[in-house]
């Protein structure tokens, strides 16, 4: 019996920085994952996942990340997304810094 489909946001890393980043429904891209696009359609998925490596002069290493319906957009579902829209995690720095400081 096939897994029922869970909703995707598409996730790169910014090529001149390294930040992650997610693809929105404009086919432009943003670091806040509550911007990206929630793919709740299993044909549309592989699809925008096309439209997003096209793009392979800005972006690197596209995939699809499972996610869910947030009360303000899209939100990780798996500890490794929570984990990289967060930044690396040896210092403080970046986003770290920032949302200490909040």
């Amino acid at each position: 019996m096939a897994r029922a489909f869970t909703p995707k946001v598409i996730t790169a890393n910014d090529l001149l920085e390294g930040d992650v980043i997610y693809f929105t429904a404009d086919d432009s891209w943003t670091r806040d994952m509550a911007s990206a696009e929630l793919i709740t359609d299993e044909a549309v998925a592989p699809l925008r996942l096309l439209d997003a490596e096209k793009q392979n002069i800005r972006i690197v290493g596209a995939y699809l990340a499972d996610a869910k319906a947030g009360p303000n957009g899209p939100e990780p579902t798996h500890f490794r997304e929570d984990f990289r829209r967060t930044g690396p995690s040896n210092y403080f720095h970046g986003k770290q810094e920032a949302e200490a400081n909040v």
